[in-house]
């Protein structure tokens, strides 16, 4: 980021049905901002992949009980890092506030754990007339 916080990054957003197979949309578009990067590390990749593959799955389970929603997907590529954010309408569902090794791993819950393990930040909100937010960021070698 730069001294004054003007930096504006390289941004994609991109909105899919509710639905396992389009997952790898999400995937795909994430190599593809990362590839503005030409050093972009091949394993923070893979890594920013699972926990996006992990965000993605929480919407397409817990959002839309029938599965005819949308899932939106923000990425932002700044010189020093990455953010990514999963947005639904949907219902979602409540991890558990307590977060780290000795968190019991419910349903939905070891996806958020392999996030957080992942990530250097994570933060999930949900909206008060529905809809989830989870965003991540992962920091980068200026």
């Amino acid at each position: 980021m730069s001294a004054t916080g003007t930096e504006r990054p390289h941004a994609v957003r991109l909105t899919i049905p509710a639905k396992a197979e389009y997952i790898t949309l999400g995937r795909l578009a994430l190599t593809g901002i990362t590839r503005l990067r030409p050093d972009f590390p091949a394993e923070t990749l893979g890594d920013m992949k699972l926990a996006l593959t992990e965000a993605c799955t929480n919407s397409v389970r817990h959002a839309y009980t029938d599965g005819a929603g949308m899932v939106e997907i923000v990425y932002e590529l700044y010189a020093d890092r990455l953010v990514v954010e999963v947005n639904d309408q949907g219902e979602g569902f409540t991890p558990s506030s307590e977060r780290g090794a000795d968190a019991e791993l419910s349903e939905g819950g070891l996806g958020i754990a392999i996030i957080e393990a992942l990530s250097d930040e994570l933060e999930i909100t949900h909206g008060s007339e529905g809809g989830s937010r989870l965003r991540f960021v992962k920091k980068l070698s200026a």
